[in-house]
């Protein structure tokens, strides 16, 4: 079996670099990249049921339910395009999540991106967004030419609200509560693939690339 032919799951703390790799993976192996973001942006644009009920949710500023996300994920896999393949990304989340998910789909791996605390701390704080173009900088690891300015378009550097120290705290709280389940849950299938998480993007897809392979062959 190669690649092209896998259904995976990417897990692993926020900033671990799941969708940076996942993409990467998508573009250069043409595998499809899912997130749950995506998801929902899609359902909303293509205007199904499920999609008005999401986009009614999150117009009163509400959190989408696990059933709703669940039978979005649902809808999704039932594409044309993810029949042989797939990378899901930020889902599922939680281990009721992934026992829905085994009810209408089957894996061939569940791949988790292993980054410590600090280090996730260090990336997500130093990350620096260009309001127009979107172009991602660090303060430290990649800092632009001048200060605050991107080097790409001279649009505006800013820090996103989900980057700031506490809200980082918060969200690797969450996930070392709802989400590291999912570690053991994985492990006891003979599903979980561990990579570490915490050198350069390049690295880690090799990394990733390599291991796959190996794993597939036990």
């Amino acid at each position: 079996m190669n690649i092209q032919s896998m259904k995976l799951i990417f897990l692993g703390p926020p900033g671990a670099g799941k969708g940076t790799i996942s993409k990467m993976v998508a573009e250069r192996l043409g595998v499809p990249q899912i997130s749950t973001g995506d998801m929902f942006r899609a359902a909303v644009k293509e205007k199904t049921e499920l999609g008005l009920k999401v986009q009614s949710i999150l117009a009163a500023g509400g959190l989408v339910p696990d059933e709703l996300t669940i039978a979005i994920v649902k809808e999704r896999l039932s594409w044309p395009d993810v029949r042989q393949s797939y990378i899901l990304d930020g889902f599922p989340r939680t281990i009721p999540q992934a026992e829905a998910l085994a009810a209408f789909s089957s894996l061939d791996a569940a791949v988790d991106f292993e980054v410590r605390d600090d280090l996730i701390l260090f990336r997500l704080t130093g990350r620096r967004v260009c309001k127009t173009c979107g172009a991602i900088y660090h303060a430290v690891t990649k800092p632009p030419k001048a200060e605050g300015i991107c080097d790409l378009c001279g649009g505006e550097l800013y820090t996103r609200n989900d980057d700031k120290e506490e809200t980082v705290k918060a969200r690797l709280s969450a996930y070392h509560e709802e989400t590291e389940p999912l570690i053991g849950y994985y492990t006891k299938k003979r599903l979980l693939l561990t990579i570490d998480g915490s050198p350069d993007a390049e690295t880690v897809y090799n990394t990733f690339l390599s291991a796959i392979g190996r794993f597939l062959k036990k």
